[in-house]
């Protein structure tokens, strides 16, 4: 299958880049830093050949999506409420929704306060409590983004040598791909790479990093499944593992051994067989 070209959808606050292709039961699939929709090529063509409707955007900031220059703007809130407005704009009532990285983090929102989704797909990224909980071991592992937070640092360091240490870091053993190049094709675009680092700037707080008391959320009612890479270089197997906790609806947590943090790229057909597994549970 062929790609189509996306659609530029006119939502209340941004204009995004959105595929939406395929018919049946409604699946969304949600990006992270520092991707494009195209990170889930491979899931969108198998997910309409068994017969699923795909909506898969460029969240704000990234690939052909605005990039709006106010660091508020990329609260996660905000995507959330982006994503709402695209679901209500295609007539989209119940919808599954898969999400790594960042997106990850939008798809537990959107999980937490929508009826919408009747199930959720977390890759990499556990429940926000979860993440809090799983303690020094996982902070170690997030030491970047402070770094992220920091204006004008991150932009300095990142591009420098041909990207070189964000090949080393994030993409330790497999530095120069069509993933690697894409990345660093759309960040070295003008704007790109701040609009990128904007959603930490936006949503960590250097001063509650270390905090692990739970945030006030209602549990997930709907069910969930966690898909983790052992070898992820940012992320720690407990933080989504105990993410059980936060779901009411039932949650399974599976461990990819010798993945690493790109899940949808770089294991492509193991995203996609539990991805279906799942789907074919729910329907």
């Amino acid at each position: 299958m062929t790609l189509p070209d996306p659609e530029r959808i006119p939502l209340p606050d941004v204009t995004l880049s959105v595929y939406d292709v395929g018919s049946g039961p409604a699946v969304l699939l949600l990006h992270g830093f520092p991707d494009r929709a195209t990170l889930w090529r491979a899931q969108i063509e198998r997910l309409v050949d068994a017969g699923y409707r795909v909506l898969a955007p460029d969240l704000r900031g990234f690939g052909e999506s605005d990039r709006p220059d106010d660091v508020a703007a990329y609260r996660i809130r905000h995507s959330v409420a982006d994503v709402v407005a695209l679901l209500r704009e295609r007539a989209v009532d119940r919808v599954v929704v898969v999400g790594h990285d960042y997106g990850a983090a939008v798809g537990w929102a959107l999980a937490i306060s929508s009826e919408a989704v009747r199930g959720y797909v977390a890759l990499s990224v556990g429940h926000p409590n979860a993440f809090r909980a799983a303690g020094l071991p996982q902070r170690a592992l997030s030491w970047y983004m402070l770094w992220f937070t920091h204006p004008g640092v991150a932009e300095a360091v990142l591009p420098a040598d041909d990207w070189a240490f964000l090949r080393r870091w994030a993409h330790p053993g497999t530095e120069d791909d069509d993933l690697v190049r894409t990345q660093i094709r759309d960040l070295s675009r003008p704007g790109a790479l701040t609009a990128g680092l904007n959603w930490y700037r936006a949503n960590v707080d250097p001063r509650t990093f270390a905090d692990e008391h739970p945030l006030d959320l209602p549990p997930v009612r709907c069910p969930v499944l966690g898909l983790i890479g052992a070898d992820d270089v940012a992320l720690t197997e407990a933080q989504m593992a105990g993410s059980a906790v936060y779901v009411t609806g039932g949650f399974d947590c599976v461990t990819l051994p010798g993945a690493g943090h790109w899940l949808p790229a770089r294991h492509a057909d193991a995203v996609t067989e539990h991805v279906l597994a799942f789907l074919a549970r729910l329907d």
